[in-house]
Parts: C-alpha cells; sequence; structure tokens
C-alpha cells in the first residue's frame, strides 16, 4: 500500500530566470541558462510528499519523446513509481518565467489526451485507488470519466484531494473535480473576496484557500473560517514553483499522520516556505521540514 496516489499532472517544466516581472520589452534578454526539468502540479504534489517520507505513487499519460524522458527519469531518481500511458499528443509542459525575488509566471501548454476513451481502464484505476492511504486528483482531462469510480474505490477512512488552481468558481470544467473530492485547494488570485462564498457552495468539503505570501483560510466546512499565516521561510527565497504543490503535499502528510486540520495546515506552510528557497521540485534531503 502506498500512502499517496497521485492522479494526472505530471510535465516538464523549462524555467528561465528573467531580470523581471512583467518582462522588460525587448527584442532579447540574456538570462541565466535555461533548464528542463520535471513539473508541473501532480509532480509538484509526488516530489514534495516523497520528500516529506510518504511512500507516492502517481497514475498519468506521458509523451514517448525527450520532455517525457525528462519526467520519467526524475521519478526513477526521487524513488517515485509511475503507472503511465503513452499519450500521442506529446507530454505537458510549461515555461516559466522566475524574477530574482522568486516570483513567477508560467505558460502552460496542456496536451490534451487525444485518445478515444480514458488512458486506464477502471479496473487499473479502482485497483490503484484502493492501494492508497490518500488519493490527490490533478484536474487533467482524461480523469474526467473516471472520477465516479475513483471515488467508489477509496478505501474506508480514505480521502480524495483535488487542487483547483486559479478557479475563478465558474469556469465548469472544475466543478466535477470539486464536487468528487472531501479536500479542495484553491488559489485565491481570481476568488478576492469570494473565498467564504466559494466555501459555502462546496459544504460540507473542507476548502482551503492559498493566498502565497499572505497565508491561506480554511474552511472546515462547518460554517467556520480559520486563517492560516504564511511561514517565514528559512533560506532566501529563489523559486516559488510548486510552492502550492509543496503545501498539499504537508497537508496530506499533517492529515495522515492524524493531526487535526488546522495544526497540518500550518505544517503546511512551513513545508511550503522551505520550497521556495529550493530552484525546482527535486527537493535534497533535509529541505523540507519533517515533523
Amino acid at each position: 500500500m502506498v500512502d499517496l496516489l497521485v492522479l494526472g499532472g505530471l510535465g516538464m517544466d523549462v524555467r528561465v530566470r528573467v531580470p523581471a516581472l512583467p518582462l522588460p520589452a525587448a527584442d532579447s534578454h540574456t538570462v541565466e541558462p535555461i533548464e528542463l526539468r520535471i513539473g508541473n502540479t501532480g509532480a509538484g504534489v509526488a516530489l514534495a510528499a516523497r520528500a516529506l517520507g510518504l511512500r507516492v505513487r502517481v497514475v498519468d499519460t506521458l509523451g514517448a519523446d525527450p520532455a517525457g524522458d525528462v519526467v520519467r527519469t526524475a521519478l526513477t531518481r526521487a524513488g517515485v513509481p509511475a503507472a503511465l500511458a503513452e499519450d500521442r499528443g506529446g507530454t505537458r509542459r510549461s515555461v516559466n518565467l522566475v524574477d530574482p525575488g522568486g516570483a513567477r509566471t508560467s505558460l502552460y501548454d496542456p496536451r490534451p489526451w487525444r485518445g478515444g476513451g480514458p488512458p486506464f481502464s477502471t479496473t487499473e484505476v479502482a485497483e490503484l485507488v484502493a492501494d492508497a492511504r490518500h488519493v490527490h486528483l490533478s484536474i487533467m482531462d482524461w480523469t474526467v470519466p473516471l472520477l465516479p469510480t475513483v471515488r467508489a474505490a477509496l478505501a474506508p477512512g480514505v480521502s480524495l484531494s483535488t487542487d483547483l488552481h486559479d478557479w475563478d468558481g465558474a469556469n465548469p470544467y472544475h466543478r466535477p473535480f470539486a464536487e468528487v473530492a472531501d479536500l479542495v485547494l484553491v488559489s485565491g488570485v481570481r476568488l478576492a473576496d469570494r473565498a467564504g462564498t466559494l466555501a459555502e457552495a462546496l459544504t460540507p468539503r473542507t476548502v482551503v484557500v492559498t493566498r502565497g505570501a499572505d497565508g491561506a483560510e480554511l474552511f472546515p466546512g462547518d460554517g467556520t473560517r480559520v486563517p492560516v499565516p504564511a511561514a517565514a521561510a528559512p533560506a532566501p527565497v529563489v523559486d516559488s514553483n510548486g510552492a502550492g504543490d509543496a503545501f498539499a503535499a504537508g497537508l496530506i502528510a499533517g492529515r495522515l499522520r492524524g493531526e487535526p486540520l488546522t495544526e497540518a495546515a500550518r505544517y503546511a506552510a512551513r513545508v511550503a516556505a522551505a520550497a521556495c528557497t529550493h530552484d525546482g521540485m527535486e527537493y535534497p534531503s533535509g529541505l523540507l521540514p519533517l515533523r
């Protein structure tokens, strides 16, 4: 049995350090060496959770291309087993522009699934889900027809989480993922002061609204709101890519240890802050805080 099963969200990041964001208008900029590395949200959660000591497995599609090789090599290096289906459309990829303070802008190429049906059978998915203590769902298109199978295959007491990223609360694409999950993470960047309204609409689910350097808001599903202060980074911030994914991994790890929701969220803030002090998502041993 694994502690965490991550469904979807693997890809390759092209990391470019830029002099400022937004990027100054110019025909060209000389930058530091451009790095190709594992990235995207599922990888971020899986690698952070592995660095926190969890047994992790990922399930996703990858292309038979150099980008996919980057991802496969990184997963092997981290000791994260994967069930992978070949995608004719190629591997998802992002270009991440990172300024000197670690802030970033991402250009995301989702590479929609081009198969005639889901890349994994309901039997395969059910067996993988049943063998996990927690399941985290990335919002990949190929998972949508499998959501009922995922929900039904959860063992008693096992929770399902998802990250809706910068959802505005209205885009219908995100709603099936929100409705199937027990724990919903969402960035507050498009919600402004509507976080409470969204959380109420998703009751009785637990909703966590992340706000970067401003911390997070925790809505346990009982009508209350608990602020979660941001943690101080233990070293200079160099790269905020994957901070939200590290937060999710920390929250899942805390809950699997039996910590109360609020305590787990505070721990997750510490994990996210530490992740920002490292360039990339392959975290060296000891970087992320362990209990």
